[in-house]
């Protein structure tokens, strides 16, 4: 077994658990126990398989940017999970995830969300599969992801505002933990990242692997070699890298790194560089790395990036930070903007903000010229649009 995935237990390392009240014990002993079992039945691999394919438009283009390639002097190559359906890799963790709640007999679904991809993605198989929406998102997120909410609301879905602490993606989540407490019978709540209590972490990395697992086909395909020299991927909570890295843990010649988002600086105050400043504590059910006070309260994080203003970091990336295995490092806002306005100019693709931060590493890094580099390309920047308008005074 792979030392960078999960235990029996639900640990990777000293990070992940289930730290749940009372209330919460059957809903995620119900998924524990059968979580496994359902994803191995044949009949839901076809249904999830069919899905992807015909639905979503799997497997999504491995593009070699050749523009950018020639700008850095390395062979790189973008995972174009833009190019799904609703825009963004959070529609692979739904559509699973929503086969599964099926399964279990669910009729009611919950969901919290940042940028709002995840929420459109969860409205969007709810909207497939008829069956009641509730998103939760931070009042402050409703405000600059309001196409994204608009969407949210044409599938059928009721948008919740998270009015409390910071009003973003940390209090979303705590608003629909509650909903899940007051509602365990009917109601499965769709994780959108690699977070939470077990099982979540690992069931949404392994929904989401489908993304390396369809890279290193492609690769072989392209370069003749199924593995690049390094990966990249943003990282907020983390399931877009978790998916991008999944199949390449176990390569260890293939350096894996994720970018944080620092915000307007990592010691500025206002920042979401959990890995630079965080220490290990328990958020949202598991045991990761966190920012926090020294008395244990969370520390309010930021980012131009609503995606990845998060404190905390799931725990396989706390764990993959923590072993060396991964490297984490940060780029702030300035860099990812222009980072996102660079490949736009390259390569005429607008990448989402969150995105933006994975090619924005591109600048500290200095190739041979003879690397394979695949970034995650986790998203497109169409809600982004407002922003990037207001940032470049387009």
């Amino acid at each position: 077994m792979s030392k960078y995935q999960v235990d029996n237990r639900g640990y990777y390392g000293p990070f992940g658990g289930a730290y749940i009240p009372e209330m919460l014990y059957p809903n995620v002993e119900e998924l524990q126990n059968q979580y496994l079992q359902i994803m191995k039945d044949p009949s839901f691999i076809a249904e999830f398989e069919q899905l992807l394919k015909d639905y979503v438009g799997r497997p999504s283009p491995l593009y070699h940017a050749q523009r950018l390639s020639k700008k850095y002097g390395a062979k790189i190559f973008l995972k174009r999970e833009d190019l799904n359906h609703t825009g963004a890799h959070k529609i692979n963790n739904t559509i699973g995830q929503i086969l599964l709640a099926e399964r279990l007999g669910k009729k009611r679904i919950i969901a919290e969300t940042g940028a709002g991809q995840h929420g459109v993605a969860t409205a969007t198989v709810c909207a497939l599969k008829g069956l009641e929406c509730v998103v939760y998102m931070g009042e402050i997120d409703i405000q600059r992801q309001a196409p994204n909410v608009a969407r949210m609301k044409m599938m059928g879905a009721k948008v919740v505002a998270a009015k409390s602490g910071s009003k973003t993606l940390k209090d979303a989540t705590n608003e629909a933990l509650r909903d899940w407490i007051n509602n365990p019978v009917d109601t499965h709540y769709i994780i959108g990242s690699v977070v939470g209590p077990h099982p979540y972490p690992d069931m949404v990395a392994r929904f989401q692997s489908i993304i390396s697992k369809e890279t290193r086909k492609q690769l072989l395909e392209k370069t003749g070699k199924g593995t690049p020299d390094i990966v990249m991927a943003c990282v907020g909570g983390g399931s877009n890298a978790a998916g991008m890295f999944y199949h390449f843990l176990d390569d260890e010649d293939v350096k894996i790194i994720a970018v944080e988002a620092a915000g307007h600086g990592v010691e500025s105050g206002e920042t979401a560089a959990t890995t630079a400043l965080g220490k290990e504590g328990v958020l949202h059910g598991s045991r990761q790395i966190l920012m926090q006070t020294e008395d244990g309260q969370v520390i309010e994080p930021y980012s131009i990036s609503a995606g990845l203003d998060y404190p905390g970091i799931g725990p396989q990336h706390a764990w993959l930070f923590k072993s060396g295995r991964g490297q984490y490092v940060s780029a702030t806002d300035d860099e990812a903007m222009q980072a996102g306005l660079r490949l736009t100019q390259l390569e005429g693709i607008i990448p989402a903000i969150e995105s933006s931060h994975a090619l924005a590493h591109l600048e500290k890094m200095n190739f041979k010229g003879d690397e394979t580099v695949v970034i995650c390309l986790s998203g497109r920047g169409d809600k982004d649009l407002d922003n990037y308008m207001k940032y470049f005074n387009l």
